[in-house]
């Protein structure tokens, strides 16, 4: 069989964050589980590049697009080694391969009627990459509810996609394939999306030259929407390409919900105006909240470091913990702590206490060696049949894009493993000779359960057969799927190790420590009192070179949101406007500025400043201020300079 399955190409406009992650991790787990039963698997990710937002965050960062853009990049593709990632592919929409394919589409639609020139008018958002009718803004600004940030209304020459010429054709295709757009709740918000009528769309701009050419009228650029759809098929070599003969239509487009518009409305009637089958399933998940509310992501500025997380905690914890809290159709809620109580409850207490104790008893009771078992009780023939029950649910639960039912039915083996451990009790059986022949059988079948468990984990976490094949004697048990519901594998004899817990408990006071930490960095955000004019001036510090102060990276932000901190007497939380990228700074200045005093001034941040966490949040930067023992006044802009311009 063959299986293709594409994750979202994503913005490289800053480092991916532990929600970008999600759909990565589940898109590889359902990948890897395909590879084990033997299917041909093609598993695409990648980066958008060709877009507005870029140019204007590489010009804020000093830098052309694509320099901006290759760093960026590196960074997403180290992650992704991080997490154990085992994409075929990553496409760059910066590739040539892949503009070559989008001008050679753009042409024929242009040929054949199904694009055409005309002049745009309309209400643009740059973050989002989407214009706007006056009538769907809301108080005049962005409707997406995770942006509702500034438009600006556009006016320019602009070729147009029929959408509205495919729009019943569309909907009869999906009415007629339910399992198209999944879940199904989502396919009733794009059914009734199309019912109410489809506009055409703008596919080209003449504002700015980062981009694919129009071939045929090299002042306009491919519109991004139409440019980035045309990856998942421009990375298989279309139209001739071997990989796209062999894989093309897509099994599954894994997204977020909240570019399912694009991927069930306009990319479907792109490939029907070519002439091109359909993907078969598109999936739309979704979003990571905080725990405090609202969706993990850039914009607001509540996303932890990817690279840090890892480096505490590995990346299997990682993996487990996010694709477990996703339910399907439903949005996941992720905090640091909750990670740290799933990895001790379920990765350290149920799985790993249960390779570690039940290793240790045929060590004990057996010098290390698997024993030749005797005949199954009901004890045994209940677990096997569950490892087949489970087996099977897992595959169909991970086709309907559903990791987190497929790891519940896995822990109802592993808590069916830990019962079986303490029914069977092997300690008081060891101390019975005429018991000798059953607590081989329970020695042997704990040795399986672990093998299969490592079967059964190998998709959502890779890291545990790993960890696993050198107590069960060094060889590779967890190939094949399928060979989860075989029994009776391991060989007689095979000597086996206790090792090292494969999920050490995470102290939960290094949990505490850090919240003291986070406090004390509260206390030095405040700034220092200092004596007044009429006292003596404070003593200067040590001299620095020109080069030194060159390293800061300062900032004209715009205050859009300000509000205090919960249970803090001078901590600001402030979502501030940086050149289209908006970040959260904390700021020590309560006592001094009420919340709605900062809204709309223009002041100064301090961009490069490493992140700290400050009271469980985010502060990406500092707010420069001026102070002695009575007051404070934070430094602003009175002119009309555009934020993300360079104080110098």
């Amino acid at each position: 069989m063959k299986y293709y399955i594409t994750t979202p190409i994503y913005y490289p406009n800053s480092s991916p964050h532990i929600g970008t992650a999600y759909t990565t991790i589940a898109a590889d787990a359902m990948a890897r589980l395909r590879r084990m039963k033997g299917d041909e698997v093609f598993f695409l990710t990648g980066t958008d590049e060709n877009a507005q937002k870029i140019v204007r965050t590489a010009e804020a960062a000093g830098l052309d697009p694509q320099t901006y853009v290759d760093g960026i990049v590196e960074k997403f593709k180290e992650l992704w080694r991080l997490l154990d990632i085992s994409n075929d592919d990553f496409i760059r929409t910066t590739e040539e391969r892949h503009a070559k394919v989008v001008q050679q589409i753009f042409t024929r639609l242009y040929e054949q009627g199904d694009i055409y020139k005309s002049e745009y008018e309309g209400w643009y958002c740059t973050p989002c990459e989407t214009f706007w009718t006056k009538n769907k803004l809301v108080d005049g600004r962005c409707p997406n509810p995770d942006c509702g940030r500034e438009v600006e209304l556009l006016k320019e020459e602009s070729y147009f996609f029929r959408l509205s010429k495919y729009e019943q054709k569309l909907l009869e295709y999906i009415q007629e394939n339910p399992d198209f757009i999944q879940p199904a709740s989502r396919r009733n918000e794009m059914v009734r999306f199309i019912e109410n009528g489809l506009e055409d769309l703008c596919v080209s701009r003449t504002t700015f030259n980062w981009g694919i050419k129009v071939p045929f009228d090299p002042k306009h650029v491919v519109y991004v929407w139409l440019d980035a759809l045309i990856n998942y098929i421009s990375a298989l070599g279309y139209p001739d390409g071997e990989n796209y003969e062999k894989f093309w239509p897509a099994d599954v487009h894994l997204i977020g919900k909240d570019i399912l518009r694009f991927h069930t409305i306009i990319w479907p009637i792109i490939l029907m105006a070519l002439g091109i089958p359909l993907p078969k399933k598109v999936y739309g998940h979704g979003w990571f909240l905080s725990r405090e509310g609202g969706k993990i992501s850039k914009s607001r500025g509540n996303v932890q470091d990817s690279f840090e997380l890892i480096r505490r905690y590995g990346s299997d914890p990682i993996r487990y913990f996010l694709l477990r809290e996703m339910q399907a159709g439903m949005d996941g809620t992720y905090s640091e702590d909750d990670l740290v109580e799933k990895l001790n409850s379920d990765l350290a207490n149920d799985l790993g206490n249960f390779v570690s104790r039940t290793l240790a008893m045929i060590v004990k009771y057996n010098d290390g060696k698997i024993p030749v078992p005797g005949p199954d009780t009901e004890l045994e023939a209940e677990l096997k049949n569950l490892s087949s029950t489970v087996g099977k649910t897992v595959e169909q639960k991970m086709l309907d894009c559903d990791p987190a039912a497929a790891l519940e039915a896995i822990w109802q083996f592993v808590s069916q493993c830990n019962k079986y451990v303490d029914t069977t009790a092997p300690w008081n059986l060891a101390k019975d000779p005429a018991q000798r022949e059953r607590l081989n059988t329970v020695l042997y079948t704990f040795a399986e359960s672990i093998r299969i468990l490592g079967i059964f984990c190998a998709p959502f976490m890779p890291g545990v057969p790993k960890k696993l094949q050198p107590l069960l004697g060094g060889r590779d048990y967890f190939r094949y799927w399928d060979d989860a519901t075989r029994w009776n594998v391991l060989e007689p004899g095979t000597v086996v190790q206790k090792g090292e817990p494969i999920f050490p408990r995470v102290d939960l006071s290094q949990f505490t420590e850090q919240v003291q930490l986070s406090e004390q960095q509260d206390k030095q955000s405040v700034p220092e009192a200092q004596p007044s004019e009429a006292a003596q001036m404070p003593p200067l510090k040590e001299e620095i070179s020109i080069d030194e102060f060159a390293k800061l990276d300062l900032r004209v932000v715009k205050v859009l949101k300000a509000e205090k901190v919960e249970k803090t007497d001078k901590l600001l939380k402030l979502e501030v406007e940086m050149g289209g990228e908006t970040r959260t700074v904390v700021s020590g200045i309560a006592q001094h500025y009420k919340p709605e005093e900062l809204i709309g001034k223009k002041v100064i941040l301090v961009a490069n400043l490493k992140p700290a966490k400050l009271r469980g949040i985010l502060s990406q930067g500092m707010i420069l201020a001026a102070s002695d023992q009575e007051q404070l006044e934070v430094l602003t802009i009175t002119k009309d300079i555009p934020t993300g311009a360079q104080v110098k």
